[in-house]
């Protein structure tokens, strides 16, 4: 079989945005870094899979319009009568700038399960990807655990975005020593050079590098916002200048930049040279820019 597509897990979010200052007229959009990704390979121009549990409500009919106009696939999600979609509600403040104002979980413990998902979809992808956004949530990190271990059996590769957010999170240990157990799990891993300082509990760069690579990544990647993004594998690292842009809102510049990087890997495999890896951080430093230009995530 030619495997063919990238697969995405992760749970959707709807961004709620204030259409003026006073606050009481808001606009739907899709959004959660794993959707953004999902949404970003597709645009590139492959096959691009979403998988999590939705429900059958207004806010679920919007989000399947969202994704089948992007042409993202969504047949092996699970829909559930009682199942509701995350809110994100971003009102305007008095200067006209946007503002986190609430988030809104009406059905917090109702989560895809290990047992709903199907390896056939496993069997016809070619690379697997997760972010730490639903490790927090026993229920989904079972689920991830099993999308793992179909990964692992059907020789996928996997992507992992530790995209961390603390308030997501019971305590900061909870927070590091979960997303530090799926590490190894992983043969690509990205990460922002505040993430890694974070999980390794270190000060300076170097001794997180030395920290960090007991977990054998072998491909990890650290974003440094318009300074570019390094790659340390093979024992070397590789470090590619980001892109001048003016940029106007950086919401999602992190997940453009592992969209193109994932495509990269999925047209052309995995680098076998350094001129090569230079090439695929280039070109996902320059989607990173160009997300920065536009507001909004995706």
């Amino acid at each position: 079989m030619n495997k063919n597509g990238i697969i995405s897990f992760g749970e959707v979010i709807v961004d709620m945005i204030s259409q003026d200052k006073t606050n009481k007229n808001f606009q739907p959009f899709l959004g959660g870094a794993t959707v953004n990704l999902a949404v970003g390979v597709k645009r590139l121009g492959v096959k691009s899979y979403y998988l999590c549990k939705i429900g059958m409500d207004e806010t679920s009919v919007f989000v399947e319009k969202a994704f089948k106009k992007e042409e993202v696939c969504l047949d092996y999600c699970v829909r559930s009568s009682t199942k509701k979609i995350c809110l994100v509600y971003v009102q305007q403040d008095s200067s006209g700038d946007r503002v986190f104002h609430s988030y809104v979980n009406p059905t917090p413990d109702e989560w895809l399960t290990e047992n709903e998902i199907e390896k056939e979809l496993f069997e016809t992808g070619k690379i697997f990807y997760i972010g730490s956004g639903t490790l927090f949530h026993e229920t989904a990190r079972k689920t991830t655990e099993k999308a793992l271990d179909y990964a692992k059996e059907t020789n996928l590769l996997v992507a992992f975005d530790v995209n961390i957010r603390q308030k997501r999170w019971g305590c900061e240990e909870e927070c590091r020593n979960t997303i530090c157990s799926f590490l190894n799990r992983a043969d690509l891993v990205k990460m922002t050079e505040e993430e890694l300082l974070f999980l390794t509990e270190s000060k300076v760069m170097d001794e997180a590098i030395i920290k960090i690579s007991k977990f054998n990544i072998p491909y990890l990647f650290i974003t440094k916002g318009s300074a570019g993004a390094c790659v340390y594998y093979g024992g070397k690292e590789l470090c590619v200048k980001g892109v001048e842009v003016q940029a106007i809102d950086t919401t999602g510049a992190g997940d453009a930049f592992l969209a193109a990087l994932l495509f990269c890997f999925h047209e052309k495999g995995r680098p076998v040279t350094d001129v090569l890896m230079e090439e695929f951080i280039h070109f996902a430093n320059q989607a990173g820019a160009n997300a920065t230009t536009r507001i909004g995530a995706l």
